[in-house]
């Protein structure tokens, strides 16, 4: 994909990898949708001639035909999503509620529907392609002792599945859906975490950084032979035992 104005809407982007991933798309002269509950709230980001930015549930059909509508008013396309947006529920199995799997699925699988329904809508118009990444976990394929998080895995698994399927029903088209799955990330939900600690969870003993999995994001955003791709920015936790 050129960079020649390009618009992407991003998912949870007011902070943490959302906000990465809004900032390297800007750096490359992207234009960009950002979405979350409280996007006009960011402290890492501000609304520019570049960047709107659309406040709420992206688990709400609403919200996501906001963002949609407004990036085909003010940016005349939608080339590119990143489902970013995402909850992540710790604890034993038997103690999950119907609340927890409710918004477990509300903000993992329904906030990446939504928006993508609107935006493959859009780019079938357009005929020109495009891509849609999301992001889901390492943990998919190499659970970690002492980290319950089985109803967490139902939603992000069944996104790579979701794409998967998704790859091959809009091949002819050129538009093209991924994921990265990152392992742990230095992001304010692991500041009270110890480092050495975090630092076991890969073979490589390595955490990563936000701009580093931003990176893997805008990548496939322009590999346009790659769908139905996973990503791994773990340092090689995917892998299995170590």
């Amino acid at each position: 994909m050129a960079n020649n104005q390009k618009t992407v809407i991003v998912t949870g982007a007011s902070q943490g990898i959302g906000a990465g991933v809004v900032k390297a798309f800007l750096s490359r002269g992207y234009n960009v949708v950002g979405t979350s509950r409280n996007a006009t709230k960011s402290k890492e980001l501000s609304a520019s001639d570049s960047l709107a930015l659309v406040d709420g549930d992206i688990g709400q059909p609403e919200t996501a035909q906001k963002a949609a509508d407004l990036a085909v008013k003010r940016f005349g396309s939608i080339d590119a999503v990143v489902a970013n947006a995402g909850i992540f529920l710790v604890k034993p199995f038997t103690e999950y509620t119907q609340e927890d799997f409710r918004a477990l699925v509300s903000t993992n699988l329904e906030g990446f529907i939504y928006i993508t329904q609107l935006a493959v809508k859009q780019m079938q118009a357009q005929k020109a392609g495009g891509s849609v990444v999301a992001i889901t976990t390492s943990m998919i394929e190499n659970p970690i002792a002492g980290m319950p998080v089985s109803l967490s895995m139902i939603t992000k698994g069944g996104l790579e599945a979701v794409l998967k399927n998704l790859a091959t029903e809009y091949a002819k088209e050129h538009i093209r859906f991924n994921a990265v799955a990152p392992g742990v990330v230095d992001t304010p939900l692991h500041a009270n975490n110890p480092k050495d600690f975090l630092k076991t969870l890969s073979p490589m003993g390595t955490i990563s950084t936000v701009e580093e999995v931003a990176s893997a994001v805008v990548y496939l955003t322009e590999a346009r032979q790659i769908t139905g791709e996973v990503l791994h920015v773990d340092g090689g936790a995917h892998s299995g035992k170590w």
